[in-house]
């Protein structure tokens, strides 16, 4: 297992109580994106999710937002179109005895050609109306809705 080794400036959250972190789902035309989590992550390991990440450093919202989806899909600024927050909500998750401040993002996109990093070990590119096939990390479903307000 990969362990989490902050950089200089950057705050680890592993275990601390409260957490903020984003989540981005990622669109391109009609479809959006999920990616199924590594197993070998800390938190919610073979789950499905958008791209999500610790809001643990100095940047701001938009730089973070567009550092994940460079990082874990390969996607670079150029392509990323429009970047939506929704209203942010606690997630209260008593397996891992924390409450994330969650970030919806809605980031449209002009490519679906991404390569995946090693925190995710499958994607699909879905309709919205697909989701409930997958075993979805908990609170996705509220990032879900929140985005398409």
């Amino acid at each position: 297992m990969k362990k989490f080794q902050p950089k200089l400036g950057q705050v680890d959250f592993t275990n601390a109580r409260f957490a903020p972190v984003i989540n981005c789902v990622v669109k391109y035309k009609d479809k959006i994106l999920i990616v199924q989590r590594s197993g070998n992550l800390n938190f919610y390991p073979n789950f499905w999710n958008g791209i999500s990440g610790f809001l643990d450093d100095k940047k701001t919202l938009k730089q973070k937002i567009e550092s994940e989806i460079k990082e874990e899909l390969g996607i670079a600024k150029k392509d990323i179109i429009s970047i939506k927050l929704g209203n942010i909500f606690h997630q209260e998750e008593k397996k891992y005895k924390k409450t994330w401040i969650a970030h919806p993002i809605l980031v449209e996109v002009k490519t679906d050609k991404i390569k995946l990093d090693w925190e995710a070990q499958n994607y699909c590119w879905i309709k919205f109306s697909e989701i409930k096939k997958f075993k979805l990390l908990p609170g996705f479903d509220k990032v879900l809705r929140e985005i398409k307000k």
